[in-house]
């Protein structure tokens, strides 16, 4: 009869079995609990060697295609620093034909890229992976810039005078990972100008918006 009330009584709490087998680890500290991820592809100590197309659409004047060359020297997997060189020709838009043009007439003093040349710091937010359908894992890294440099542009005016203005870059872009050697690179640049103006004799900021594609190559490192 003892046997059978126990036997109920362990049935109406099956708890009791469960906390048995439970084993008490404690309380955990926010400093012990670490999330790791394997990073394939390693940039500490590499050197990136690319070339960039890009276009600067969004001047009230001009559009600007743009070549860059830039290296970037990798001192950690999270910071960079790089130096780039860029050319190219700010065509005259629609708005500034339009008001040239013997409607407006309106001489407005305007000025066109042809060239910059910066240097800046760049700094990896995160480093990711993503799915693609199922059959290819692509990682990515994501990173900020800023730095300093100077700009050679001309006015549209004649007689064209040209003027070099300290520039500072700021951006965010990213880099897709081809192999552990090759990456395609994706960038959102605004280069901001303290510029001088001969014609009206005054200073003024102008800001070169660039959207660029490009191609890199990664040497030295591990690995």
């Amino acid at each position: 009869m003892l046997l059978l009330s126990v036997s109920l009584a362990l049935a109406a709490d099956p708890t009791k079995d469960i906390a048995k087998d439970t084993l008490d680890i404690g309380v955990l500290k926010n400093s012990e609990v670490k999330v790791v991820q394997k990073m394939l592809y390693r940039k500490d100590g590499t050197l990136e060697m690319g070339a960039m197309l890009a276009v600067m659409p969004f001047d009230g004047y001009t559009i600007a295609p743009q070549v860059a060359f830039s290296g970037t020297k990798h001192v950690s997997d999270t910071v960079g620093v790089e130096v780039q060189v860029g050319g190219g020709y700010g065509f005259e838009n629609a708005v500034y034909t339009e008001l040239a043009g013997p409607t407006y007439g309106v001489a407005v003093e305007a000025y066109r890229y042809l060239a910059s040349a910066e240097a800046d710091v760049q700094y990896t937010l995160a480093y990711a992976k993503m799915n693609l359908g199922g059959k290819k894992v692509l990682h990515h890294d994501v990173y900020v810039l800023v730095g300093a440099g100077a700009t050679l542009e001309q006015s549209l005016l004649p007689p064209g005078d040209l003027t070099i203005s300290p520039t500072l870059p700021i951006g965010i872009g990213t880099r897709l990972f081809l192999s552990k050697t090759s990456l395609l690179r994706l960038e959102l640049r605004d280069s901001m100008l303290f510029e001088y103006r001969s014609q009206s004799a005054t200073w003024g900021f102008k800001s070169n918006v660039g959207i660029g594609v490009g191609l890199s190559i990664l040497s030295g490192g591990s690995k």
